[in-house]
C-alpha cells in the first residue's frame, strides 16, 4: 500500500498524455465514437502502456509526489504534449479527406454533402465513403498501432516534465500539413488528370458544335466516366495512402 500514490501518480500522468493524443486521433476522436468509449479506450490503453515507459517515468514521478504544483505542472506538460502529438498525426490523415474533395470536384458530386462527425462540418459523399475507408484499412492493417506506438517512443524524444519547445512543435505540424498537401493531390491525380482532358474536350465539342446543349450532356457523363475511373483506381489510392500513412507514423519520433 505504500507504492499507491507513487502508482496512481504514474498512471495519472500515462493518461495525461495519451488521452490528449486519442482524444486528437483519427477514428477514436470522432463524435460518433461514444465520449464513454474513448474513455475506456483511453483508460485501458494507459493502463498496458504502464509497464512499457514506466522506467522512464521514475524521476518524474518522484518529483510529482513533492507537492500538488509539481504535480499540476506535469500533468499540464504532459497534456500539451499529447494534444500536440495528436493534431500532428490528424494532419497528416487530413490527406485522403483532401484527396476525396478533389476527387469529388472533378466527379461533380460536390453538391451532394454529408455530416462527417472527423470534420465536425459537411464534406462531400465520396469523400466521406473514401475517409471512411482508408480509417477502416488503417484499422485492419494495425496503422493505429504505429500511431500508439509513436506515442511510447514519445516519452524518449520528449520527455515527462520538459516542455516541449514550440518550433519543433511547429515545424513538425507545418512539416505534416505539407506532406498532407502533396498526399491528398498525389492520390487524386488520376482524377485531376480527367478532368482536365474531360474539360478540354469539352470545350471543344462546344466550338465546334455550339448548337449542342453541352451542359445536359457532360454533367452526366462526367459523374458516370468520373465514378468509373474513380473505382478503377481507389484500391490503389488506399493502399498507397495506408503505406504512406505507415511509413510516415514509423518516422514520426
Amino acid at each position: 500500500m505504500s507504492d499507491l500514490p507513487r502508482i496512481v501518480t504514474l498512471y495519472a500522468m500515462l493518461f495525461a498524455r495519451m488521452g490528449a493524443m486519442l482524444m486528437l486521433l483519427p477514428g477514436f476522436s470522432d463524435d460518433a465514437v461514444p465520449g464513454r468509449m474513448r474513455l475506456l479506450v483511453a483508460l485501458g490503453t494507459a493502463a498496458g502502456m504502464q509497464g512499457l515507459v514506466a522506467a522512464r517515468l521514475g524521476a518524474a514521478v518522484d518529483h510529482a509526489l513533492t507537492g500538488n504544483a509539481a504535480l499540476a505542472y506535469l500533468l499540464l506538460t504532459e497534456l500539451l504534449t499529447g494534444m500536440m502529438l495528436g493534431a500532428v498525426v490528424r494532419l497528416m490523415f487530413l490527406a485522403i479527406t483532401i484527396a476525396g474533395a478533389i476527387i469529388s470536384l472533378q466527379v461533380g458530386l460536390t453538391t451532394a454533402l454529408v455530416q462527417d462527425p472527423s470534420a465536425g462540418g459537411q464534406v462531400p459523399l465520396l469523400a466521406r465513403f473514401i475517409s471512411i475507408a482508408a480509417l477502416l484499412l488503417c484499422m485492419a492493417t494495425g496503422v493505429h498501432h504505429l500511431w500508439i506506438g509513436a506515442l511510447a517512443e514519445s516519452y524518449r524524444v520528449f520527455p515527462v516534465g520538459a516542455i516541449p519547445a514550440a518550433a519543433d512543435f511547429a515545424q513538425l505540424a507545418i512539416h505534416a500539413a505539407r506532406e498532407g498537401l502533396a498526399l491528398g493531390l498525389s492520390l487524386a491525380a488520376p482524377l485531376v488528370i480527367f478532368g482536365i482532358v474531360f474539360n478540354v474536350a469539352l470545350g471543344l465539342a462546344a466550338r465546334l458544335a455550339p448548337q449542342l446543349q453541352i451542359f445536359f450532356i457532360a454533367q452526366p457523363l462526367s459523374i458516370a466516366l468520373g465514378l468509373a475511373i474513380t473505382a478503377t483506381v481507389i484500391a490503389a489510392l488506399l493502399s498507397g495512402f495506408v503505406a504512406r500513412m505507415a511509413d510516415w507514423a514509423r518516422a514520426l519520433v
